[in-house]
């Protein structure tokens, strides 16, 4: 496949890396940067099977309107966005295009999300724990909680009946942790953390915890390039969950 790499950051190098070294026949021919604007093209993205965008979230809602202008799938990695989700599957739609989004491309992530909804369901019957969240990321990045820990509280909240909202915290002993309804969210950033997401469930007898810690940014890099692989031929709103069909 020939790859449109918007956005030549950490994670976009790290893309770059895992193509070359898969030495698969896949190619990045475009590399746009704050360099290069000038040839971030609809003709030059036409020259290309599929693109995959992280740069952003001012950006990215614009990034992926000019691919569907091109008519190229495009996988999405840039967060804090998703307010306008709706509006860009009306896009999507009426110019017949391929969106490929996720808060995390991660594997062992999207495999996270699926355990913790099931535990979701068994701790609704069972009143007496009470649920937070910490994730931790490097002090570069710019939204708090991460996609990836809002995801991870809207699945919860999908099972756990008792929890109707998310809260930002500095700390459990906040009041917003005596709220019924709120689940509360610890986000700190602290230097070269790639990411840590940890549900906890908590209550006079006992504790348990579910945490996924990433290594280094590469696990991100290849859900990325497995998903740009998958949405070529296809058409519509895509996410991991139909990647592993879970």
């Amino acid at each position: 496949m020939k790859v449109a790499l918007i956005g030549y950051g950490k994670m976009g190098k790290e893309i770059e890396k895992v193509i070359l070294e898969q030495s698969n026949g896949d190619e990045i021919v475009l590399k746009i940067s704050d360099d290069n604007l000038n040839e971030f093209t609809i003709e030059n993205l036409k020259k290309c099977d599929v693109a995959i965008e992280f740069t952003q979230p001012e950006a990215a809602v614009e990034n992926i309107y000019k691919c569907f202008e091109a008519g190229i799938p495009v996988v999405v990695g840039t967060t804090a966005w998703l307010s306008r989700l709706e509006e860009v599957r009306k896009k999507c739609v009426e110019k017949n295009g391929t969106l490929f989004f996720s808060p995390n491309y991660s594997i062992g992530v999207n495999i996270f999300w699926e355990v913790n909804r099931r535990l979701a369901q068994l701790m609704n019957t069972q009143p007496q724990y009470e649920v937070s969240m910490e994730e931790i990321h490097h002090t570069e990045k710019k939204d708090a909680p991460s996609g990836t820990a809002v995801k991870t509280a809207e699945v919860v909240m999908q099972e756990l009946k008792r929890k109707t909202e998310w809260a930002l915290v500095e700390n459990l002993q906040s009041s917003i942790f005596n709220l019924q309804s709120s689940l509360p969210i610890i986000a700190k950033r602290e230097p070269n953390v790639p990411g840590t997401h940890t549900v906890t469930y908590t209550s006079s007898v006992d504790y348990l915890e579910i945490k996924h810690e990433a290594k280094s940014r590469r696990g991100f890099a290849e859900g990325a390039v497995i998903a740009a692989r998958f949405v070529i031929g296809k058409k519509g709103v895509l996410e991991m969950k139909d990647l592993l069909a879970i």
